[in-house]
């Protein structure tokens, strides 16, 4: 039986309930050093992309800057420009939204990463729909909920047409001449939709890939279909071995009915994770970071987004609130609300009232993404098993310390995957695509 090989990524950690900022270990989440250090560990340890998500506006809540935003981050397309010239081999991928942007603009920062980079540009596409973040642009907030994919799926739609617009024959060496343009090389690029009305001509020729990788996450319905047809991998948070295998499943199905390879659409969910030099040593580890990642003000943070109102007088380590919550309320600007509030409210009392969870255990228990908890021989061979049961195709790993919190899985997970016969000991390529298999 032919073993599948294992991807990895590596996220740079940012505003979420992940990243420990307290720790003394923990370092700049802006300055480039920081960049640098975990694109270089992820590069040393064959990983197929660094991945960059984006933020268009700080978030609030209360009325104030939320506390755990990152303030200062760097542009997206400037850290992964400047990180082509810093690495070699790995992919350069980071999240753009296609709400608040161009194609043509979209397609030509990406074909010139690409271009600069020799091949590894990614592009993790997200769909808005965010008033909030829209009153930072001029059109404003202005797109309707439902209209989000359909101004995606024209998005993509389009920059696919600029990056395809430049024959390989528009750009001629002439031993006389040099480098010169092939007018007739270069095809104009007409779109018009819903969305878009585009007429024009792409400014610079194909990049090494062709197309940039490009991944997407989303889990609605009409998300995964979204990805199924577009996507060349997909970013999911369904980390449990039997909840990866049911999507899994779906996404691959969901890409053949659209006529592509499924062996095409990768899949990676988002894990963290902690090493110990036993079980117990890392179950320990375990339990006091994720109490450094949810404080008490983070729980009744967290509870105060779902109820809709402040909650400033409950006890962290008290019981849940017996009303319900506001269903409209703009107390969180920025973030999701979790769905219906009243039915999460619900699932909350009943899971806190079964298992006798305070609010802060509640909430360290809601909000934990799928862990790698254990000896590094434990983590390799759980990895392993995941890939090898179609529950994904490899993982996007989220250290919770900035910029070294990877240093260890490269130094003592790697190898030992390595060893399984299923991971690289060296990149088969030169693009991400190569790295990929796509």
């Amino acid at each position: 039986m032919t073993r599948k090989p294992i991807h990895l990524a590596a996220h740079f950690p940012g505003v979420n309930n992940t990243t420990v900022w307290t720790d003394p270990s923990s370092g700049s989440q802006i300055e480039f050093d920081s960049f640098v250090h975990l694109a270089r560990t992820a590069e040393r340890g064959l990983f197929d992309f660094f991945f960059l998500a984006e933020g268009l506006r700080l978030r609030e809540h209360r009325g104030r800057i939320h506390d755990l935003d990152v303030v200062g981050r760097p542009d997206t397309f400037t850290v992964l420009a400047a990180l082509a010239g810093a690495t070699e081999r790995i992919g350069l991928t980071g999240t753009i939204n296609t709400t608040f942007n161009e194609p043509f603009e979209v397609a030509r920062q990406f074909a010139s990463l690409d271009h600069l980079s020799e091949g590894r540009a990614g592009w993790n596409i997200v769909t808005s729909s965010d008033a909030f973040t829209g009153a930072n642009f001029r059109r404003g907030g202005f797109l309707a909920h439902a209209d989000r994919y359909r101004r995606a799926e024209e998005f993509v739609t389009v920059a696919r047409k600029f990056w395809d617009s430049w024959a390989p024959d528009a750009v001629l060496a002439d031993a006389e001449a040099g480098i010169y343009v092939n007018p007739d090389g270069i095809r104009s690029v007409e779109f018009q939709g819903s969305q878009f009305d585009v007429r024009g001509f792409a400014t610079l020729p194909t990049g090494p890939q062709g197309h940039p990788v490009l991944l997407q996450a989303g889990d609605s319905d009409q998300g995964r279909a979204f990805g199924a047809r577009f996507a060349d991998a997909l970013f999911t948070l369904h980390g449990s071995l039997e909840d990866g295998q049911r999507y899994y499943a779906d996404v691959k199905g969901r890409a053949r009915s659209y006529g592509r390879d499924p062996n095409q659409l990768k899949v990676f969910p988002a894990a963290t994770y902690v090493i110990g030099d036993s079980d117990a040593d890392a179950h320990d580890k375990a339990h006091h970071i994720r109490h450094q990642q949810v404080s008490g003000a983070t729980a009744i943070g967290m509870l105060e987004q779902i109820w809709g109102r402040e909650l400033s007088e409950f006890d962290p380590d008290g019981p849940l609130p017996d009303f319900d919550p506001v269903v409209e309320s703009d107390i969180t600007q920025g973030r999701v609300r979790h769905g219906d509030p009243v039915a999460v409210a619900r699932r909350f009392r009943e899971r806190a009232q079964a298992e006798k969870l305070s609010i802060r255990e509640l909430v360290i228990v809601v909000t934990s993404r799928e862990q790698f908890v254990g000896t590094a021989s434990h983590i390799a061979d759980e990895i392993d098993r995941y890939i090898q049961a179609d529950a994904c195709d490899g993982f996007i790993l989220v250290p919770h310390l900035t910029p070294h919190g990877l240093d260890e899985f490269v130094d003592k997970v790697v190898p030992l995957l390595q060893e399984r016969g299923a991971y690289r000991s060296e990149y088969p390529g030169t693009t991400l695509r190569e790295n990929l298999g796509i």
